[in-house]
């Protein structure tokens, strides 16, 4: 990295994102909606591993002035970063806690029993609530979704209240606790790059996630004030269960140490879980061993990206995007626009908002350091724009797997997506009004 200050940019160097984009969401959209694949999702014909083990090829094919050990050591440089090896860490205990929190039954006694205090009559702000909470504590949005779509669906179905919109209500809410999470792998990644403390990019991102949170509740209790569904029974739950999870919240919110708090929310489910019969000491250790080989795709991805991005760096295609916002951006309001529309392609092109984060995250930290826009305000950019896109694109694995629960076309769901809209607006008007611009 000595010589970054020489490297020219050269938009060429770019061609291996093309690839990946060609590779992956092209054969997305091909797979998903002209030619579809019987019982699989479009956008999991092409592995985002193989698209991107394709697109690192590329990346060595460029730049004949190096040989291919000093590409090897740019690789191993971006791989061995302090802040990829912490993520990577992270990655494995995030993915250790959820598959014991899952498998403990965790998540399930702790919706039911938030449904069982919501008043009647307002299940569809109670599913928004909930679902904060839950994607808060389990940090994972596609868990979240996995536990709450069905019951959604029951509340619709039982209620007479709209589907779409029950289930909006779940993906919205599932977005806002991704986003906020300390286990979530999004704030970690977003955090991590950017080398920041994860409370400072909360309390930076809460200023926009809470108050778009908050209307959108209010707009969904009007709805139950104007449209009164049938009064539910009660939900079945187990207290004990649903501890850990507020625990594991609590402790977060302090601010105690990631690793300690990932470490103390797998002992807690997994005592609680033998304690009330949902685990034997052969299926905790199963679960466990089983959410964590749910991460390693994402850890291999994290591994190429970073060996990708290393390699792009140096052959300019950093500096070939710098330029780009430059001739656009003057000031730092201008930066922040080009962090948050750079991540929001990234993620409508990887359909995946961890992966997009990874990609986006070194180039808008070069967009930070050049317009004075601080870390943890990269941050919560990179973490937030993600989070829209990929709560809003149909083809993304959340509303894929809402889609598949519900029974309906994913594509039904967007004009009920009101949280990742609202969000949108309110990062676009905190970005316009800066306090710090130039």
């Amino acid at each position: 990295m000595e010589n970054d200050k020489k490297i020219k940019a050269n938009g060429w160097a770019l061609i291996p994102i093309a690839i990946f984009l060609v590779l992956y969401l092209g054969n997305g959209i091909f797979f998903e909606y002209i030619c579809p694949v019987e019982g699989q999702m479009g956008f999991y014909v092409v592995s985002v591993v193989l698209a991107f083990s394709i697109s690192l090829i590329f990346a060595f094919i460029q730049n004949r002035k190096l040989s291919f050990d000093e590409k090897i050591h740019l690789c191993a440089t971006g791989i061995g970063d302090d802040n990829i090896v912490i993520m990577l860490f992270i990655f494995i205990l995030a993915g250790a806690f959820s598959g014991i929190a899952s498998a403990a039954g965790g998540a399930t006694s702790t919706a039911n029993m938030l449904l069982n205090i919501i008043p009647k009559g307002f299940e569809v702000p109670g599913l928004f609530f909930i679902a904060c909470l839950i994607s808060m504590a389990m940090g994972t949005s596609v868990g979240s979704i996995t536990v709450l779509v069905p019951i959604a669906v029951a509340i619709s179905s039982n209620g007479g209240l709209s589907l779409p919109l029950c289930v909006g209500a779940v993906v919205g809410g599932s977005m806002f606790g991704d986003n906020l999470s300390f286990i979530s792998d999004t704030t970690i990644a977003a955090t991590k790059t950017q080398g920041v403390a994860m409370k400072d990019k909360f309390k930076t991102n809460i200023k926009v996630s809470l108050p778009a949170a908050i209307i959108t509740f209010a707009i969904l209790v009007i709805y139950s004030f104007m449209n009164k569904g049938e009064t539910l029974g009660n939900f079945d739950f187990n207290i004990w269960q649903a501890i850990p999870y507020f625990l594991v919240l609590m402790l977060s919110i302090i601010g105690i140490n990631v690793f300690l708090v990932l470490i103390i929310g797998i002992l807690l489910f997994v005592l609680v879980g033998i304690i009330t019969g949902s685990l034997v000491y052969a299926t905790a250790l199963s679960s466990i061993g089983t959410g964590i080989s749910g991460m390693f795709e994402t850890m291999i991805v994290t591994i190429l990206v970073a060996s990708i991005t290393s390699l792009i760096r140096n052959n300019g295609g950093f500096e070939a995007i710098l330029s780009f916002i430059r001739k656009r951006a003057k000031s730092r309001v201008g930066g922040m626009f080009g962090i948050f529309s750079l991540t929001a392609f990234m993620d409508i092109a990887t359909a995946n908002n961890t992966v997009a984060i990874v990609v986006a995250a070194p180039i808008a930290k070069e967009i930070g350091d050049e317009y004075g826009v601080e870390p943890k305000k990269v941050a919560s950019l990179l973490d937030v724009s993600s989070c829209i896109m990929q709560g809003i694109i149909p083809y993304g694995a959340q509303l894929l797997v809402a889609s598949s629960i519900a029974g309906i076309p994913s594509f039904n769901f967007i004009p009920y997506l009101i949280y990742p809209f609202v969000l949108c607006l309110f990062v676009i008007i905190s970005i316009v009004f800066d306090r710090k611009k130039n």
